[in-house]
Formats: structure tokens, sequence, C-alpha cells
């Protein structure tokens, strides 16, 4: 019959030929026909058409199959509906079907109606016994065709495979579907019908637990929260995505092991005695530190031992500290009513940093010897308590009185200890009054005085000290001498000329009170000034004080040589006179800068300029760039004592050679020696273990150049010459101490969160060998062309002027927010061009001053080129009078009024007129065809101020052009 073929083929299938469809967690089988035990119950219609029949595998377990081979007859439209199948939550099936096929052309005599393919649909329905269906309801789902067909051969020598074949249904949405197969005249056997979808199983990952989520339609992910498990919390909250295939994807966030736990094998257990965890974001438990323990598992913190403490702000990690010793070596000096303090730092520091020192003043009474407080009347410099240094001045004391200092020190635990605070106790009696009487003799270039000591000097004169200067001059320029005599010559006086004089005396007790001021006015001739009735007395006085003093000039000069070092009459004004201008001691020359690189051991300039930090005080947050030697991270710092704060962490590769090692800490023995406000700061430096690290301060904003092309146009011309200012002020402050700097350059400002601007990368083999902007020169390495002065190209000539000319780059670079100097132009080029006189032309909106100052720094000359210090006083002088910045460069170009004006009708004659038709192209395929379109795009690029086209314009500037041009 027409169905013996297909039997004896399924009585000949054995079960090792075909591969059945492996189950996986992340799949839910909805229908599996190979699972039936009994009938399937599938609706055939009409009913002569699928037929459903049982065949035994090898194992003689039965299978439930349906098949038609209706072949001889035409026009079959034959159809197999599957019982109501509850997609159980699911959006998205898949289908899988394993079936036979017989080849047409084995089957003799068919018509040419015969089929080798069947289609397959589906319906969805809420209806679980929903009978009857119009084929019209039916969606399709493919139509399916045989990878093999068999013949009447194949069967007979039982090489049979089956056909696999896997279909999807996406966004279901009731509560299921029926499945339909349709013959339209094909000899084929359904061996095996399977209904699944898939789903992401549960799943731990992070310390998180996912639970099993169903795939998504349309092969969309499904974020999933997880939920922290095992004594665990949330550090950043978990999410994966369940892919479509039932996959996990994207793993976000995760869970950390709460305060006293720690991860192990992916679980959190509890830390053991001796050691804890006191955040959830650190990752392991830490023994103990000193002077604490812990007696319980899941301790989060250590409790101190007796005598111990920890401060509210002191890390868990910290160990337990107790408070300082008492000062040590105080000592006085007193000067009239003021008394000066200072000690050495306790012994003991209790194991803190933190120390401060407070004061407390009692007055005694002579009589009796009580003591009260010393009450408000009495102010102490800088303040009475909380000192950080060991020094306090205590200022409006009564004179010839008794005062008991207590100096008491501490640190961040005091308050905590109940036993009493240590200190130490200092007695001082100011100083009386002291009245001196003067007496002098004067001649045209020198003055003689003679006084008398105090009446009742509070212990033995130790010496005198005299002021003078010319009278109303005291503020500029005043001189000061000192003598152990009472008869002082002051010689080099100009004549005729007033000087006020003022004296006072010394005692182990610290400093009297001035005697009150003498005026007296230098002669044109030698003259015995009378200053007293008695004139011979006083003659005579000074003689003999002259001659006294001579003999002990000698004694001490061949008794000591210099060890007396205080003068009598004619001072060396080397070593005797100190000048003051202006209130202040003149101070030796400014710091030096001192190349790491004479050391002849580089580790010794690491540890003369650099600060070791312990790397247990650094916390690596996040990678944020790559350097030529590692990694760039930020992260935090913290140091006992102090708060914490961001840093920036350069860090040293892996697999590093002596040399790079060299050349990596150069560059913090070179910013260590730097202290200014637009200069990079340098934190430390981690050199005892790996990985080396620089530590520097966090700069926000990132470098200038690329913070400026981020904030293009949204800065006024104030903020900009503010960046400026700051940068010049940083270069004065390298200049002043002989340090250049030689890639000077936008990129290496770094800008801070209140777009401060500071100078840094000072790697200085970086910049000659391995600057991307650099370019090789006939004298060998590298150096950055555009930013460079012509000096320094040819004959490697760096100096603070070379850094001038660089300066003037960043200027044009900081106006024009982040434009590549030069643009396009090669290297070569660029020298050339600077070499013919060429220089860049002011940026669009550019003041015309700033860019005065540009060229002024570009001179050909080095002498010619502005300083660094009077760059800092320019712009200093636009800041407090902006009105300077109001005339732009470029206007004049656009607005010269000798210039004709002229008429043009469209943009191709406006575009000759400019000399500029070659760009018609671009501006027609841009979309601007008519003058109002061209005139927006000028106003916006403040090309042109009005509606008046200008013919036969001076050239336009590559930069004029580009900017112009900026759709092109």
């Amino acid at each position: 019959s027409k169905r013996t073929g297909t039997r004896v083929f399924l009585a000949c299938i054995h079960v090792n030929q075909y591969v059945l469809f492996l189950s996986s967690l992340s799949a839910v089988t909805l229908l599996d026909s190979m699972s039936a035990l009994g009938d399937l119950g599938w609706e055939a219609y009409p009913a002569e058409g699928w037929e459903e029949i049982s065949v035994m595998d090898e194992r003689n377990i039965p299978m439930r199959t349906y098949q038609v081979c209706n072949v001889m007859e035409a026009y079959q439209n034959n159809w197999l509906r599957t019982r109501h199948i509850a997609r159980d939550g699911a959006q998205r099936v898949y289908i899988e079907i394993k079936f036979t096929l017989r080849d047409c052309n084995s089957l003799p005599g068919v018509p040419g109606t015969c089929k080798e393919t069947f289609n397959m649909f589906y319906y969805e329905s809420n209806n679980v016994n929903q009978w009857y269906i119009k084929e019209s309801n039916y969606i399709k789902i493919d139509t399916i065709a045989a990878d093999e067909s068999f013949t009447q051969v194949d069967v007979g020598d039982r090489v049979m495979k089956l056909n696999t074949e896997v279909r999807d249904i996406s966004n279901l949405s009731k509560k299921g579907f029926y499945l339909a197969f349709q013959d339209l005249g094909a000899c084929i056997a359904l061996v095996s019908v399977r209904v699944f979808y898939k789903k992401c199983p549960l799943t731990v990952l992070n310390l998180a637990q996912f639970p099993d989520t169903v795939t998504g339609g349309d092969s969309a992910l499904v974020e999933v929260r997880g939920v922290c498990v095992n004594a665990s919390e949330e550090f950043e909250a978990p999410r994966m995505y369940c892919s479509a295939d039932g996959g996990w994807l994207v793993p976000i966030g995760r869970c950390v092991c709460q305060p006293g736990y720690e991860e192990q094998m992916d679980v959190c257990q509890p830390c053991k005695p001796g050691f804890y965890k006191a955040s959830a974001a650190d990752a392991y438990c830490a023994k103990c530190p000193p002077h604490s323990s812990s007696h319980l598992e899941r301790a989060s913190e250590c409790v101190c031992e007796k005598g111990f403490h920890r401060a509210e702000t002191d890390p868990r990690s910290m160990s337990c500290t107790r408070p300082p010793s008492a000062p040590e070596n105080a000592i006085s000096t007193v000067n009239e009513t003021c008394v000066t303090l200072e000690w050495s730092p306790p012994r003991d520091t209790g194991g803190r940093g933190d120390i401060t020192y407070s004061i407390h003043c009692r007055k005694c009474s002579g009589e009796n010897g009580k003591c009260s407080s010393c009450g408000s009347g009495v102010h102490f410099v800088p303040r009475q308590f909380g000192l950080s240094a060991a020094m306090v001045m205590v200022t409006d004391l009564q004179p010839h009185s008794n005062y008991s200092f207590t100096i008491e020190s501490l640190n961040g635990v005091s308050d905590l200890s109940p036993s009493p605070r240590a200190a130490v106790m200092v007695n001082v009696t100011t100083s009386q009054t002291v009245s001196v009487v003067l007496k002098e003799r004067r001649s045209k270039d020198s003055v003689t005085l003679a006084w008398q000591g105090p009446d009742r000097p509070s212990g033995a004169i130790v010496e005198y000290e005299v002021i003078y200067y010319e009278k109303n001059q005291r503020e500029q320029n005043y001189t000061v001498l000192k003598t152990r005599s009472n008869v002082m010559t002051v010689d080099g006086l100009k004549p005729g000329t007033t000087y006020v004089f003022r004296v006072r005396a010394r005692t182990p007790g610290g400093y009297g009170s001035y005697g009150g001021e003498i005026e007296l006015e230098t002669s044109h001739e030698d003259m015995l000034a009378i200053g007293d009735p008695n004139q011979s007395t006083i003659l005579a006085v000074s003689i003999a004080g002259g001659i006294i003093l001579l003999i002990f000039l000698v004694a001490c000069f061949v008794v000591s040589g210099r060890h007396c070092g205080y003068i009598k009459a004619k001072q060396d004004p080397d070593e005797e006179k100190m000048q003051f201008q202006h209130g202040r001691v003149k101070l030796p020359g400014s710091k030096t800068y001192i190349d790491p690189h004479t050391y002849e051991d580089p580790n010794k300039a690491v540890r003369d300029f650099a600060k070791e930090i312990e790397a247990s005080s650094i916390r690596i947050e996040r990678v944020i760039g790559a350097g030529e030697f590692g990694e760039v991270c930020s992260g935090r710092l913290r140091l006992q004592g102090k708060r914490e704060i961001y840093v920036a962490i350069k860090s040293l590769k892996a697999g590093y050679s002596d040399k790079q090692r060299r050349d990596f800490l150069s560059e913090a023995s070179i910013m260590g020696q730097f202290d200014h406000p637009n200069i990079i700061r340098l934190e430390g430096v981690v050199t005892r273990c790996k990985p080396v690290m620089i530590i520097t301060e966090f700069m926000e904003n990132g470098s200038l150049d690329t913070f400026l092309k981020k904030h293009d146009g949204q800065f006024t011309v104030i903020q900009l010459v503010g960046m400026l200012r700051g940068i010049a002020s940083g270069m004065k402050y390298l200049s002043d101490m002989g340090y250049v700097h030689r890639d000077l350059a936008a990129r290496n400002i770094l800008v801070n969160s209140n777009l401060v601007c500071k100078v840094s990368d000072f790697g200085l083999s970086r910049v000659l060998e391995d600057d991307p902007e650099a370019a090789y020169t006939t004298r060998g390495g590298k150096i950055p062309i555009r930013w460079t002065s012509p000096e320094a190209i040819a004959y490697r000539k760096f100096t603070s002027a070379s850094d001038v000319w660089s300066y003037g780059i960043v200027m044009w670079e900081v106006v024009s927010y982040g434009e590549r100097p030069y643009w396009e132009m090669s290297n070569q080029d660029v020298i050339k061009a600077i070499d013919e006189g060429y220089r860049l032309p002011a940026p669009m909106d550019c003041p015309v001053v700033l860019h005065q100052l540009m060229l002024d720094c570009w001179e050909n000359g080095r002498s010619e080129r502005p300083k660094f210090d009077q760059i800092v006083s320019t712009l200093d002088g636009l800041i407090r009078n902006p009105t300077k910045l109001q005339e732009l460069a470029n206007s004049s170009v656009w607005e010269d009024p000798t210039t004709p004006e002229f008429t043009v009708s469209t943009v191709e004659e406006w575009l000759e007129a400019i000399k500029m038709g070659q760009y018609k192209d671009n501006f027609s395929s841009a979309g601007y065809v008519t003058l109002d379109s061209v005139l927006y795009i000028s106003i916006r690029n403040n090309a042109i101020h009005n509606a008046k086209i200008k013919p036969a314009i001076t050239p336009l500037t590559p930069h004029m052009g580009k900017h112009l041009l900026i759709f092109n």
C-alpha cells in the first residue's frame, strides 16, 4: 500500500543512526513526543492524511510517530495539530523536529505534484481545548526541507539518517499555543517533536545569586539584579544580562563580605580570633594592629589594650596609641614684656604624629609666691592652644614680673586617657624698663655715643644694641649695631644729615626697652656737639671709653681671634651690620634647581628630594591612562594623622631595567624640588616594594589641550587669561630656580576642578626621545618641533628664552581651544616657515594684546623675548583692566574701512571675490547655496559681522580658512 513502504522504513530505523538533541541545564521542555507513553492524541485532518503509529527501537521501547505518504494523489493538504502547549511564561520557544523524507525520484509513477518539503505553523490561544481553528488563523513558522532524503535502496542498506531542524517563535503573550504541520504531497515521517524554551540557570557570581531567568523575546538581553548571599552586602549593585541562548553575560557590580568576614572559595568566612575586618570595602581580614586584640570570630575591629586608645577619626587599621610624654628642653627668651618659649618634642609621641601643644600661663606674686591665671590681657602668637610648632611668643606681660608657663603635649587620644596630661613648666621674669641716658659727640661723618646703663638691671648686662637711621627713613633702611661697652663710634655717615639713634640693653632675661630717640645732625666740619653742660666731663668719658674699648679689642683679638663677635667703635659692615629694607632682612639668593643626573648615586637624589610613602597608605581605584613606564591610575592617599586625599599614581611596569628605574624616579627627584601652586605637587614615592610608584596630586580635568577641546567656546576671555597667568607664574618660578622645561605644551599642563593650571611632565628623557610630537634633527634625538624655538631646533640651545617661545605656542593653543599648532603642516614645513618669518595668526576672537604677546614670545632673537616675570606682569595688568581685551585681532581683517563695498548675488560670486572660488563645490555639496546660509555660518564663526560682503580681502590665513570651511 501507499503506507507500507513508510512502515518498513520506520521499522528499520536504528536508534544510534540519529543524533538526539542534548538538553542543557538552561532549557526547559514543554513538549517531547519521544517521551509519550501512550497516544499523542494530536488532531489530523483530513482523517486519511497524517497517521499516528508506534514503532520499537532496538531496546524495545515504543516510539510514537506521525507519517503521511499520499504521493500518488495530487493536490494534497494534510494538517496535523498538536495539543495545546502551555508556554510557562516563556516569550520565545524553540521547536526541534526530527523527520525522514523520501526522494520523489525514488517513487516510480508518482505525479509531478510530489513534494519534498512540508510547512510548520503555530497559533496562540488562551483556550486549552480549542478544537476548531481556521487555516487562516495559523501563522507560518517556516517551510521545512530535508538535508538528506532516502530511497528504497537506503532502507535496505539501513544507512538512513534523520533530519533535525530547529525553529523558534518569539514574542509569545497568551497562555499557550498550538503547533501544526502541513503536508502538500510528500512522503514524510515525524519521528520526534520537541518544544522547549531556554533560561539562564540559577548561578552565584561575585557573592551575588542570580535566579533562573527565562530568556527574552527577539534575542533581547534581560537584565537581572542579583541578591547578595552569605554575610555579604552590595558594593555596587550586582547585575547580569541573560542572553537569548540561555547564557549569562556582562557581569556588573559585585557584593563584598560584611565587616568581620572575608571572601574565601566564593563564600564569606568569619575572621579568626586575632584578626579583623573593619570595612566591607577591605578584601581580607587583617591581623590586629599593635596594642590591640580580638578574642572572638567576626571581629570588625580590635579592642585596644589597657592604657592605649584609638580616636574616632583613626582608621581601624591604625595601631592603638597613648598620650605623649612631656616636652623636653624648654627654654625661654625674655624681650622686655615679651617671652618666647621654645622646647623639644616629647621623646615618646605615643605612636602618633598629630602632636600639638597647649600653653597655660600663671602670674606669680613675689611676696607670697601665690600664682593666678594670667587672664585675657596676655596674648599668644600664633595661638595658645593647638600649636603644631614647638615655639610660642607671649606678649603684653607686665614688666619686672614673675610668670609660670606650663607647656602640655597632646595628641589625638589625650582626651581619651584618664591620666593627667604630660607637661613641663617654665618660670620667667620679664625685664624692667631700661632708662638709657644718651650722650654724644659728632663730626661730619661720624657720631660717638656714650650712655649709662639701667639703674636696676634684672641681671648682668650682656650687650647693648644700637639702631640708627636717617630721619624719616626708618621703614626704608635702618642699621643695627651691637657692643658690650657703653661707648660706640658710628662712622660712615653723610655730612649734614640728621640721624635718629636708639639704644637698649640685653640681660640674660632678654632685651629691655629702648631708652628713647635722639636726633643728631652731622656737621660739615669736625666739632663737639654740646649735649650736656659739663662738656669736659663728656669728652673725658668718651676718650676714656675709647681707650678702654681699644684695649678690650686687642685683648679679644689676641685671646680668641674672631671669637669675639662685637666691635665697639668702627664696625665691620660685612659681619656686624644687618641691613633691613622695608622692615625685612635681606635673605640669601633664591633656591636653585639641582639636576638629579649629577648624583653619582641616583637613589640618593630620590631620598634627598622625594618623600618615601608606605604602599599600604595608597589605595588604587581605577586606571586613567598609560605612560611610557607603566599605567597611570587614580586613587587615594591616607597618611597617618592627615586627611585622605585624591592622588595620581604612576607605576613602573614589571620587567624594568636599572636604567628605566633611574629614569622613572628622576622625574620625582625633579618634582620634589618644586613648591609652587602652579607646579604639579609631588606627594611622594614608593621605592621599597614593587611596583615602584610616583604619587602626585590628582588633577580632575586632565590635560589642558583635551580639556579645552571638550569645552570649546565655553569660557570667557578673562578665564582664559587667568589660565595663561597661572601657567606663566609656574614657569616664572621654574625660571627663577634655573630649571628649563624643554617641553612646555598644553598637553603637559594639567587642570584641576577649580580651573587652576599646573605645569607637569618633568621627564626629560621622554621629552627628548619618545614624544609623539617630536621629529629627528640633524644632531640626533627628538624634540617637539611645533613648540620649540628656532635656536633650540638648530643648535640645541635650551634656555628660559626657549621656554618663553613654547609659552607663546601654549597661549595660541589656549585661545584656539586646543587647536593643533600649524594645523596639518609637516614638521619640515613648520621649520622652513618659521625660518622665513612666518608666525601663527591670531585665533578666532583673540584679543589684539594677547596675539601681540604671542608675537613677542616668538621673536627670533632670544634677548628680544620677554621674561616670564614680564609676562606675568602683563597678564596681571589685563586682568585688572579687561577693557584692553575688547579689541579683537581678526576683526580688522573683515572691517577695513578703506575697502570699498561690493554687492554679490550668489555664493559663487562671493567666493570668487574673496579668492576662494576653488571651494564652491564644497559649499554646494554641504547645502550652502544661498548667501543667507553663508552669512549665518560666518556670524556663527565671527568671520563676518554684518551683511555687507567685501571683495578682494587680504588673503585668508590657513587658520581663518579652516574655520570658515569648518564643514569641509
